[in-house]
């Protein structure tokens, strides 16, 4: 094992007694057939249920529907990406010639698919104690700021119930443009009313966070509107 994964498991905390986990956990398909997937599906179920435990433990007088938002903000893509960036995982991420040569490294979807791979190798080699205690090192502190965000209803989910109380027909998202590398692209989204003729539009660095910013300047737009 070469030290760049010697010193990623000092940052993670913990130490693989089947490191053959780790370098799975770390293997984009791009790479060979022993890559990450399984290992993601397994990390998610495990990070969604460790995040839950937390959440449970710290608002414990606070209703399923807030638990449930502030949980969505937590294990979403760009917080993973986040998390990844901070462990250094590109540097440590085994990809195709091909992939890496286009960016593969920083590219947010696969340092999420990795992050969570890697929680899915902890549970394998230690149990959901080891894992829970890894998803509690790195979410806690993520967990006051993301939690002052997430009481509210997300734009989309505002709109949404504004339109089905009035017994209108749900918005139409849809991808204008998108601009930049892959690794580095920005998605423009409109979003429109037809039975209002009021439209918006949004830009992120993922599709879902383009299209919460066009729902909020449609929610903008609504609130001008007379009742």
């Amino acid at each position: 094992m070469s030290s760049p994964f010697d010193a990623l498991q000092q940052r993670l905390g913990h130490v693989f007694r089947d490191r053959r986990l780790l370098v799975r956990a770390l293997t984009h398909r791009s790479h060979g057939a022993d890559h990450n997937e399984r290992l993601e599906f397994l990390g998610d179920a495990v990070l969604n249920l460790a995040v839950s435990d937390l959440l449970f433990d710290q608002y414990d007088s606070s209703p399923e529907g807030d638990l449930t938002r502030v949980r969505a903000h937590l294990v979403r893509q760009d917080m993973l990406h986040r998390l990844a960036l901070s462990l250094q995982l590109p540097e440590v991420l085994r990809l195709s010639e091909g992939e890496a040569r286009g960016g593969g490294a920083q590219r947010p979807s696969i340092l999420a698919d990795a992050m969570e791979g890697i929680i899915g190798a902890v549970y394998r080699d230690a149990g959901f104690d080891a894992a829970q205690g890894l998803v509690r090192r790195l979410f806690e502190p993520l967990v006051s700021e993301t939690a002052t965000q997430s009481w509210a209803k997300d734009a989309k989910t505002q709109l949404q119930e504004w339109l089905q109380a009035r017994k209108l027909p749900v918005p139409d998202y849809r991808i204008e443009t998108t601009r930049g590398r892959a690794h580095d692209q920005i998605f423009e989204v409109g979003c429109s009313v037809p039975a209002l003729g009021i439209e918006g539009r949004g830009e992120g660095r993922s599709r879902r966070a383009a299209e919460q910013e066009a729902a909020r300047e449609v929610l903008t737009r609504l609130s001008a509107l007379p009742e």
